[in-house]
């Protein structure tokens, strides 16, 4: 049912977008660094339902609207593009926010780790944007079974992301450490991000492609 190349293309999406600097990652990685590795864990399992709750509602109602409106469609890309394009000028702009150079946060209970997992997640534009836009582009209608597509290519998603955000949770603490120590190495990390941002968003905004049916 699913070809070879939407597989590997949502796989490098999916890729390119965890790796790139946004609010799931800024959140795991200081719940890591100042509570540990299982209350990053814990915050991680948040952000996968998260991906679950967007996956279902994508492929199971969101996609009839942007298809009856679609001048709502081209708002929301409109907006993930100033999103991202955002993202890339806070990593650029001097003295921007390094990824592993996190703000000291609260220690919480479990629940509320999980619960701001969640809600970050759900609030995150940058997986809107994914899910509405980016990985519909890689269903094939000639090959029927559009919405087993898409659960299927959303699931391909969830497995690269939360398998990437586990292994930033394991190794944060060192990689902080790492660059703490070599500021230069620091303001490289931030400017390769601020430049991947940049390209996703003119990606993004230069779009033209419809919404796709799920049903």
């Amino acid at each position: 049912m699913l070809e070879l190349s939407g597989v590997l293309g949502v796989s490098a999406v999916a890729l390119g977008m965890v790796l790139t600097p946004g609010p799931n990652m800024i959140y795991l990685v200081s719940r890591s660094i100042t509570q540990g590795r299982r209350a990053g864990m814990i915050s991680l399992g948040g952000v996968a339902l998260g991906f679950l709750v967007y996956l279902l509602a994508a492929n199971l109602g969101l996609s009839v609207v942007f298809l009856a409106v679609p001048e709502l469609y081209v708002a929301v890309k409109l907006a993930g593009a100033a999103y991202l394009a955002y993202l890339a000028w806070n990593a650029l702009k001097p003295g921007g926010l390094a990824v592993f150079a996190p703000q000291e946060v609260p220690h919480d209970a479990p629940r509320k780790l999980f619960t701001m997992g969640l809600m970050t997640n759900l609030l995150n534009p940058k997986i809107a944007v994914m899910y509405l836009s980016l990985i519909p582009q890689f269903i094939d209608l000639d090959e029927g079974h559009v919405l087993l597509q898409g659960l299927a290519l959303g699931a391909v998603q969830i497995v690269v992301s939360v398998a990437v955000n586990l292994a930033i949770v394991l190794t944060a603490g060192a990689i902080a450490t790492f660059l703490a120590r070599r500021p230069s190495w620091l303001k490289i990390q931030r400017y390769v991000m601020g430049g991947v941002l940049g390209v996703l968003a003119v990606t993004l905004a230069a779009d033209t492609s419809g919404p796709v049916r799920a049903g």
